[in-house]
């Protein structure tokens, strides 16, 4: 008793260690589960301040594709002009700028000013020196514009007159020209800086541009300044002034996830709007539109949906190891809730299997001791005791025999022997011997539709034997009835055992059949490997068949056994 004491308080300190564990089970998943929590929420906020971040910053990006239609028209299509050397007229300057109003909507005006260079004086020109710049013709062409309205002056036309606001253009781009050819080095050529900073006048809204003469026509105008000569030829000379509409510009949102709206404002612009749901930010323009700028704005609402489409990637990645772990977490408490549920079944089978054996050693050895210390005995006495010596061993016997077949079913080291079993026969020996062992057992047995059987008769008794012993000490004493029922079922043989004893909880009915397990009550106080059933679901098995059961606690049980049947 007091072994057992110390095996029952160890397996208390065992599980209590298991209890122990299963605890720190529940805190790591309480700390990853807070984790988790911690990791959506600084997710969502840096997720939130990148968003934020990026509608700061990618407007670059939109002002860059805004203009790049400009960008085209300034460095590309603009020095087109110089190709033709100062010998573009009013048919060829109107072919070229109907080009420009067909690919670029934010022109909204062009003027040429057709002019001529000479050591002579040119009327509405400039002088210095002896080099003289004047118009010869000044055009303006719009959309829509009414043919009388195309020339603006003609110096062949006795009733046109250069105005002061149709000069006022040419003569600070014909000064600053001048000032250029006066000091100009004609020896290299032109740099970058000289295009841009004489060629080139850039104010709001409008862009003027003279055509590039080729160094050796600088040379010319040169001399022409500095010599007195005879009266020179006439030098061709083209100016064309671009006025620009920035409202026209066509807004490319790059990113419309960003920003829900993209106007042109005037630099000056300041929304009235006092709404806090409202994000804003600008980006100024330049060059011709640098009074105005892009206006950005986007409601938070908006920017949320964006918000939660980048986080949604980042808290499905989070859920997905959270998942992981609470999976990992999930199979370390079922492997110690497997180990705990072993280490009781192994207790229990070795609590059990010890009193199975010592419960018939102690009688045999109490036997033995009284048959050794008696000066004689009697028929009596002796036919008792070798009774008894007789039914213990068989009960040892058939223990050992269950174990070892159990572990050979399992290792299949053994074979079936198929024999042509009759089945009256077979079913009759099996009642006749139980009901000699227990009187009180009420066995019947009823057979349809087969006579003979093949089969292993040694396996099949032993299933008949554990489930015809089940009965019997699962009723109780005034009730132990079990009827057997054998019957054909298409390429079946049907074995039905049916008693009427105590019946099986339904909770437990689909673990009867585990090696090791008992169901708990009055009736398994006293030993039970737990083999019984395990060991016929395994014979079953082995011989290709199926076993089930059904049960009412308090009115019986029914066990259903199907065997292939060929004969």
């Amino acid at each position: 008793m007091i072994k057992i004491l110390a095996v029952s308080n160890g397996m208390k300190e065992y599980q209590q260690s298991y209890r122990k564990n299963f605890s720190l089970v529940i805190i790591f998943l309480v700390l990853i589960t807070a984790a988790l929590g911690g990791a959506l929420y600084l997710a969502y906020k840096l997720t939130s301040k990148y968003v934020e971040n990026d509608f700061a910053s990618q407007k670059i990006e939109v002002l860059e594709e805004t203009v790049r239609p400009y960008n085209d028209f300034f460095q590309n299509k603009i020095p087109e002009i110089s190709f033709y050397q100062g010998y573009l007229d009013s048919a060829q300057a109107a072919k070229y700028i109907d080009t420009i109003f067909r690919k670029f909507k934010f022109v909204d005006r062009v003027v040429f000013y057709d002019a001529a260079i000479s050591n002579h004086n040119i009327p509405d020109g400039i002088r210095v020196n002896n080099f003289s710049l004047g118009p010869k013709a000044v055009y303006q062409f719009a959309r829509n514009l009414h043919k009388d309205s195309i020339v603006l002056f003609k110096d062949d036309q006795p009733t046109s007159t250069f105005s002061l606001r149709t000069g006022d253009e040419f003569n600070k781009m014909a000064i600053k020209f001048s000032g250029f050819i006066e000091s100009a080095d004609t020896t290299r050529a032109l740099n970058d800086s000289d295009r841009f900073s004489v060629f080139y006048s850039i104010m709001s809204e409008r862009i003027t541009y003279m055509n590039i003469p080729r160094r050796e026509e600088l040379k010319i105008y040169k001399d022409l300044m500095s010599n007195e000569q005879n009266l020179s030829p006439v030098y061709e000379l083209d100016m064309l002034s671009f006025y620009l509409d920035p409202l026209k510009l066509k807004i490319k949102n790059t990113n419309p996830e960003l920003y829900q709206s993209i106007n042109i404002k005037p630099l000056v612009y300041e929304s009235l709007e006092n709404n806090s749901e409202i994000i804003s930010n600008d980006l100024p323009l330049s060059g011709p539109f640098s009074d105005y700028k892009l206006y950005f704005s986007s409601s938070k609402n908006f920017l949320r949906k964006e918000i939660n489409t980048r986080f949604m990637p980042i808290a499905g990645g989070l859920f997905v190891s959270y998942f992981v772990l609470v999976l990992i977490a999930y199979l370390i408490f079922r492997n110690l809730n497997i180990n705990s549920k072993l280490f009781k079944l192994q207790y229990d089978f070795i609590n059990n299997l010890t009193h199975e054996f010592k419960t018939p050693v102690s009688v045999i050895k109490i036997a033995g001791n009284n048959i050794r210390s008696a000066s004689n005995l009697s028929d009596k006495e002796r036919l008792h005791y070798g009774k008894i010596l007789d039914e213990e061993a068989d009960k040892l016997n058939d223990l050992m025999n269950k174990l070892l077949s159990f572990t050979q079913i399992e290792n299949k080291a053994i074979k079936i022997k198929p024999e042509n079993i009759n089945l009256e026969v077979f079913c009759q020996n099996l009642i006749d011997s139980y009901q000699l062992k227990y009187p009180n057992f009420d066995i019947s047995c009823n057979i349809e539709g087969a006579e003979y059987f093949k089969s292993d008769p040694v396996l099949l008794g032993s299933i008949f034997q554990n489930l015809i012993d089940n009965a019997y000490k699962y009723s109780r004493p005034d009730n132990k009835i079990l009827k057997i029922s054998i019957a054909k079922s298409r390429k079946q043989l049907v074995f039905k055992f049916s008693d009427h004893g105590i019946g099986i909880p339904a909770k437990d009915l689909t673990n009867i059949f585990k090696k090791f397990f008992r169901v708990q009550n009055e009736y398994n106080q006293q030993g039970s490997v737990g083999l019984g059933l395990a060991f016929c679901k395994e014979l079953v098995k082995f011989m290709n068949g199926t076993i089930s059961v059904e049960s009412v606690v308090g009115k019986g049980s029914e066990f259903t056994i199907e065997l292939p049947y060929d004969l």
